[in-house]
């Protein structure tokens, strides 16, 4: 499972998820996409754990929580999905 990470202040950066998510288990992957033409942070990001409980557990605990003064929505990315016109859709697909 992939967790979404929403909402996020756009000077959060890899280490700084690193160190919250770490609290709940290890962490495997994390990616903070960036836009194309700015280069700027697009403020949310993906976060896979090694163990599946532990990402319910991080799920829980820091979905609504106050960090780097701003109110993180996290849950589980949905798939990528593509629509008609072959454009992909929703912000928390990974």
């Amino acid at each position: 499972m992939t967790i979404y990470v929403g909402n996020l202040s756009y000077d959060a950066s890899q280490d700084d998820l690193q160190e919250v998510f770490a609290e709940y288990g290890k962490v495997k992957k994390i990616v903070l996409p960036v836009d194309r033409e700015t280069g700027r942070m697009r403020g949310f990001g993906f976060v896979e754990l090694e163990n599946p409980n532990d990402e319910d557990k991080a799920i829980s605990a820091l979905d609504g929580a106050e960090w780097m003064g701003r109110s993180l929505r996290v849950n589980k990315a949905r798939p990528k999905t593509t629509d008609s016109r072959g454009d992909r859709r929703g912000s928390d697909s990974y």
